[in-house]
């Protein structure tokens, strides 16, 4: 077994989004064959309402998968097919765009006026570019939780992990999607497909993530974010970049360690991108949004 490398480290940046939500973005919109088949992952979470209530009003989406994890408030949805719905804490929703879809998502806070969440965006291979859209919403209670001897936790939104397999089926990426929590002072080793490439995205608490060249430390609390220099430690709302191999190991610090654990067989196909749409080419790319202007973007079955 080989424990896979740190690549490299990378701070969520401050990002504007929809409307005028504040988050911090791990990564998106750069060179996209670092995160194959992932394009983008977003960080939501506030205190305040005004830095979400505005949300992201309607918009359209071709030629992608988005991934929204709730874990406090929640988000409302509308879409262009009529579905509607909220997802709440420990919520999935697991949108799969296709040929073209506008909808909505709307995030309210807690009692407390906290709102927290992910979304993860997951490329589609060529062949399912304009597959029909569909929705897989999966409640917290229908989300797998494994909890080792050491009281290590791993919830599995998709693919097999610990011998469980995650609810949201038939991602053409093969993906594996876990949110894991080390308890305090525990060293732990997990599996990762060789093939994959595999990044986590610590949240709370702190660690060290090993490899070959050392441990890089994971402190809890957070410095420097407008910093445009690299970092040379990660911290928290940190990005983890891994190399090849076929485990992670983490030590977890003082007061645990909780981060996503993400991985995916690379699609090794172009990418013309733009704004929520994402196909192979430029004339694709031109098409989606000259059928967007003539109102033809959304296709009967």
């Amino acid at each position: 077994m080989s424990i896979r490398p740190v690549k490299r480290i990378a701070r969520a940046k401050p990002t504007i989004e929809g409307a005028g939500v504040h988050l911090r973005r791990a990564f998106g919109f750069g060179d996209p064959s670092e995160f194959d088949p992932f394009l983008l992952l977003d960080d939501f979470r506030g205190d305040h309402p005004e830095d979400y209530l505005a949300g992201f009003p309607w918009h359209p989406h071709r030629g992608i998968e988005t991934i929204t994890y709730v874990l406090a408030g929640t988000v409302d949805h509308g879409d262009s097919l009529g579905n509607s719905g909220t997802i709440s804490s420990g919520d999935i929703q697991w949108m799969t765009a296709g040929r073209g879809i506008i909808h909505q998502e709307m995030p309210k806070g807690d009692q407390q006026g906290r709102m927290h969440g992910f979304q993860l965006w997951a490329n589609l291979p060529s062949a399912l570019k304009m597959t029909e859209p569909r929705y897989q919403e999966v409640k917290s209670q229908d989300i797998p939780e494994v909890t080792e001897d050491d009281g290590t936790k791993a919830r599995i939104v998709c693919g097999r992990f610990w011998g469980a397999r995650g609810p949201v089926e038939g991602i053409a990426a093969d993906p594996v999607y876990i949110d894991v929590s080390v308890p305090q002072g525990k060293r732990k080793t997990l599996p990762v497909e060789t093939t994959s490439h595999a990044f986590a995205y610590i949240f709370a608490g702190s660690g060290k993530f090993c490899n070959a060249s050392g441990p890089l430390s994971v402190p809890t609390e957070s410095v420097g974010w407008l910093d445009t220099t690299p970092p040379t430690e990660a911290d928290n709302r940190t990005l983890v970049i891994f190399d090849r191999g076929d485990e992670v190991t983490v030590q977890a610090g003082d007061e645990g360690i909780r981060f996503l654990l993400v991985s995916g067989k690379p699609l090794q196909e172009p990418v013309a991108w733009y704004g929520p749409i994402v196909m192979n080419t430029q004339e694709q790319l031109k098409q989606a949004f000259d059928e967007l202007k003539k109102g033809t973007f959304l296709k009967q079955k």
